[in-house]
């Protein structure tokens, strides 16, 4: 009897093993799939359900009205229109050059009759010209004046020379146009200094990383902080805003190895603001203290990620956290999942409940805030409550991804329903992220500051840049234009040099193409379309 009883513990001992091992396989193949797809698989987030795919857990959470009559189908036809003149429209902006062509004199005469030829009409077709950077030195002569008679009679000789602009650095080659340039093409086309430098050198002229790293700082420092000053203090008069954190690496920093991760720091206003502000800050650390200090004297709103430090922000400010991020979290255990089981999933279930709040905020998108918030109540609100309830009676293991993704989501309650306290509160934080791309695409390329001063002015620059793009205006004309008059005029009222400012020149502004540059400039900033196409297809 005694050695039944052994080996039914010796059985329960091994059960219990094999599956803790199952367990432990199960999580590792989950691991290895998100792996996978994170290093092959496509980046996108979007997932459509499939048609066939009846909802998962009941008809308890499904908003049916059986009493309602069924629709009736209309088939509508249409004639698709078609599209006339595209290429001339997009190519309406810009300058064009017309080169007629003729026939020589003495080839104008008909070959059946020997008559004079006329012009019946023109055959056109366009072209695209592209002319090169074109380097070149503007040498500045001033004339030196003296006076003839006093020369001769007086021992004191006026000398009186003409005024010439004030250089943006003096004593050096540095000119508007070529700092603006170097800028651009770092902070905008992210070309890094070194080739740069190589293309200046294939134009004839030697210009070192380091002649141009000082030119950057120097011009930061000098010019644009000022302006830069301004538009954080409009910043924090704002009562709605986003921020976000990425990372950069500074190589001598004082006190810290080479290797160590520094942030910037980034704050931008709402869609709905009439002049955008976007603001970099390079920190050496991730802490809370770094958007305590900057956010001294701000009240509202501020959208965030799920990041603790934001946490510990004071209480005049409301946090209102990403449904996108924590959506994401849901989309990685989606593709931890084999194939197979997808569509019967937590994950996939969760998604969808996700996609239904996204495609009421995708129909409010243009009404005023005040109604906006009235729908939110009635109609969405209601809707997250369930999702959330319905994550409560899950039950799913801890280290697994739709555990994480469940724990995480459940962890951000009170700061996810912080939407429903103010109509132009957003969902997403997708609107400050897509401004960190400019860096993280810039980063992939230059790596890394070497100096603290250099992050800095990168902070400026980069603040000033995608300002002057996101209220429509040209950076490399901006920035010329603030390089050509900051250093040639005292006493300047610095708020009319603000992209929006007054003093800003019409040939500083991007030319107004068509409708489509509106419409897809709205669907970058926005992040219903992205979402919602996944989970309800065209109808979104």
């Amino acid at each position: 009897m005694d050695n039944i009883i052994n080996l039914q513990e010796i059985i329960a001992k091994k059960d219990a093993r094999i599956a803790e091992l199952e367990a432990l396989v199960k999580y590792y193949e989950e691991q290895f799939r998100l792996s996978r797809s994170r290093q092959y698989g496509n980046k996108s987030e979007k997932y459509i359900i499939p048609p066939t795919q009846l909802h998962l857990f009941g008809d308890d959470d499904v908003d049916i009205n059986l009493d309602e009559p069924e629709p009736e189908y209309v088939q509508i036809t249409y004639k698709r229109r078609k599209r006339v003149g595209k290429r001339k429209d997009d190519l309406s902006v810009l300058p064009v050059e017309t080169v007629v062509h003729n026939l020589p004199e003495n080839e104008q005469t008909c070959p059946e009759c020997g008559g004079k030829l006329h012009v019946m009409g023109h055959e056109i077709r366009q072209e695209l010209k592209i002319i090169p950077a074109k380097v070149m030195v503007v040498k500045h002569e001033q004339s030196v004046y003296s006076c003839r008679g006093c020369e001769k009679t007086n021992d004191h000789v006026p000398i009186i020379k003409a005024p010439t602009p004030a250089p943006v650095i003096m004593k050096s080659l540095a000119s508007p146009s070529a700092v603006a340039y170097i800028m651009t093409q770092k902070y905008t086309m992210h070309l890094p200094l070194y080739r740069q430098e190589l293309n200046w050198k294939l134009q004839g002229v030697y210009l070192s990383r380091q002649t141009m790293a000082s030119w950057v700082i120097r011009c930061a420092n000098d010019w644009l902080k000022p302006i830069y000053e301004i538009m954080v203090a409009g910043l924090l008069k704002r009562e709605i805003l986003h921020a976000d954190e990425t990372v950069i690496q500074t190589l001598n920093e004082p006190g810290r190895a080479p290797t160590s991760d520094s942030y910037m720091w980034l704050y931008r206003t709402s869609g709905d603001a009439e002049h955008h502000i976007i603001i970099y800050e390079y920190q050496p650390g991730r802490g809370g203290i770094y958007p305590k200090q900057f956010l001294t004297g701000f009240k509202g709103i501020l959208h965030c990620d799920g990041y603790a430090a934001y946490h510990t922000l004071p209480l005049e400010i409301t946090l209102v956290g990403c449904w996108v991020h924590m959506r994401r979290k849901f989309v990685d255990a989606l593709k931890a999942i084999p194939e197979e089981q997808r569509a019967s999933s937590i994950a996939m279930e969760a998604i969808y409940r996700i996609g239904k709040l996204f495609h009421l905020e995708s129909k409010w998108a243009d009404l005023e805030a005040d109604k906006r918030y009235e729908l939110r109540l009635m109609q969405s609100k209601p809707l997250a409550d369930k999702f959330f309830n319905w994550l409560g009676k899950l039950t799913v293991l801890p280290k697994s991804a739709s555990g994480k993704a469940v724990n995480y989501a459940q962890s951000q309650y009170k700061w996810l329903m912080n939407v429903y306290t103010d109509g132009r509160a957003e969902f997403s934080n997708n609107r400050i992220e897509n401004s960190a791309r400019c860096v993280a695409v810039g980063r992939k390329n230059y790596l890394f500051c070497n100096t603290v001063n250099g992050a800095k002015a990168s902070a400026i620059v980069y603040s000033i840049i995608e300002t002057a793009k996101a209220n429509g205006i040209r950076p490399f004309e901006y920035l010329e234009f603030l390089f050509e008059t900051l250093p040639n005029t005292k006493d300047i009222a610095f708020d009319s040099l603000l992209p929006w400012g007054e003093a800003i020149p019409e040939y500083c502004r991007i030319p107004a193409d068509n409708e489509g540059a509106q419409n897809a400039e709205k669907k970058r900033n926005g992040f219903f379309d992205r979402i919602c196409s996944g989970i309800f297809g065209r109808e979104a």
